[in-house]
């Protein structure tokens, strides 16, 4: 059982049913990640080159045949980062900075094995975000990645040339402690454990045929 499989409490996640009001306890101190602002791009990458390591097997046949590449983490790696105010619009800034999105890459090699590998994906991004007023507490920016590519060339010592696509979201966080209204503590259900019921249908059948 779950939050989601008919467990029956007003004190679990889920849609309001009535006043919303109703069961409204305390004001709670929490500690969470606000955003401030945030965007998103999605682009499709031509000609990216992947260098591949940690290759799996480790001896590969070569040439290799590229099958496909995917992130491999949600949240990317910010390197450069320039962020400058913009006199013209209060509050706003240009951030610029670079993000690297870690890859896995399948391929077959020319024994017919099939092999994984690992790979950096470095994006350029420069956009137009709005910060939090100065405060003792900093903000930072992070990225939420994602990659994908079914199309690729083996190019040289392991190594692809890819088209791909990504979906990059910059986001302005700061830690916080903010108050936000209660119902209280979650009634917490028990687990359903997972069985693939060999016996189901079974054990109902008749001792005889009728």
């Amino acid at each position: 059982m779950s939050f989601f499989c008919n467990f029956q409490s007003d004190k679990c996640p889920g849609p309001i049913n009535g006043n919303p009001l109703n069961g409204l306890c305390e004001k709670v101190c929490v500690q969470v990640k606000k955003v401030f602002d945030a965007c998103m791009q999605q682009s499709q990458l031509t000609d990216v080159v992947l260098n591949l390591t940690n290759l799996t097997p480790s001896t590969p046949t070569y040439p290799l045949t590229f099958i496909s590449a995917k992130s491999t983490t949600a949240e990317g790696t910010i390197s450069n980062l320039l962020i400058e105010p913009l006199s013209e619009r209060p509050n706003s800034a240009r951030v610029k900075c670079d993000i690297d999105i870690p890859v896995s890459v399948a391929y077959v090699d020319a024994a017919g094995v099939e092999g994984v590998a690992t790979s950096t994906v470095r994006v350029s991004k420069d956009v137009i975000l709005n910060l939090p007023t100065a405060s003792i507490m900093p903000y930072r920016v992070e990225g939420i990645v994602s990659l994908v590519s079914t199309q690729g060339t083996y190019t040289g010592l392991n190594q692809f040339t890819i088209d791909c696509c990504t979906s990059i979201i910059l986001k302005i966080v700061m830690e916080v402690e903010m108050l936000l209204p209660s119902y209280g503590y979650a009634a917490i259900p028990p687990c359903q454990e997972y069985t693939q019921e060999v016996c189901a249908g079974f054990f109902e059948l008749p001792m005889y045929p009728e």
